[in-house]
């Protein structure tokens, strides 16, 4: 489901990512807007990069190229690197996976059919990755941009923390 089914805007969405709900809708949900965003497009949905998006829904989690290979392999697609790279080189050029740098993974847009600047926040125990917004010509970074004359054309905004999940076992 995405913010747009909610009634809200990509930018004042909540994270997606931590939060309970039903996930064999939101997998099938997520791969049926890519398909109709490819079909409308022109762009081609080939079963590996279908297969690779579905396997980043499903996990819901950041994967490497290497996890995501395995995965793949596991599935009866084939087993070389540049498999698994095309279809997230693909993915990541049109939105639907976006690069965690801090983990050098994937996970899957939780906004595909939205044009936005992802934020994310990463749990420093169980790596799971919540997407937010962070619209990059607001606050301190869109200030200061401004002041310099510089026009910002893309972000890439981590936090490290803890989620609710690991929070909760914490307390414990």
């Amino acid at each position: 489901m995405t913010s747009e089914d909610m009634g809200m805007s990509a930018e004042n969405a909540a994270p997606i990512g931590f939060e309970k709900h039903d996930h064999g809708a939101c997998v099938s949900q997520a791969l049926a807007a890519a398909e109709a965003r490819c079909a409308a497009e022109g762009l081609r949905l080939t079963p590996v990069r279908r297969k690779v998006l579905e396997l980043l829904l499903r996990e819901h989690r950041a994967l490497g190229a290497y996890a995501i290979l395995d995965l793949l392999r596991e599935a009866g697609f084939g087993s070389q690197p540049p498999v698994a790279y095309r279809a997230l080189d693909f993915l990541s050029e049109h939105g639907f996976v976006h690069k965690i740098e801090r983990l050098n993974a994937f996970v899957a847009c939780a906004h595909p059919t939205e044009r936005h600047s992802p934020a994310f926040m990463i749990c420093r125990l169980c790596d799971a990755v919540a997407e937010a917004q962070s619209p990059p010509s607001r606050g301190a970074l869109g200030a200061a941009a401004k002041a310099a004359g510089f026009q910002i054309e893309k972000t890439v905004v981590e936090a490290e923390g803890l989620c609710p999940a690991c929070i909760e076992k914490a307390d414990a």
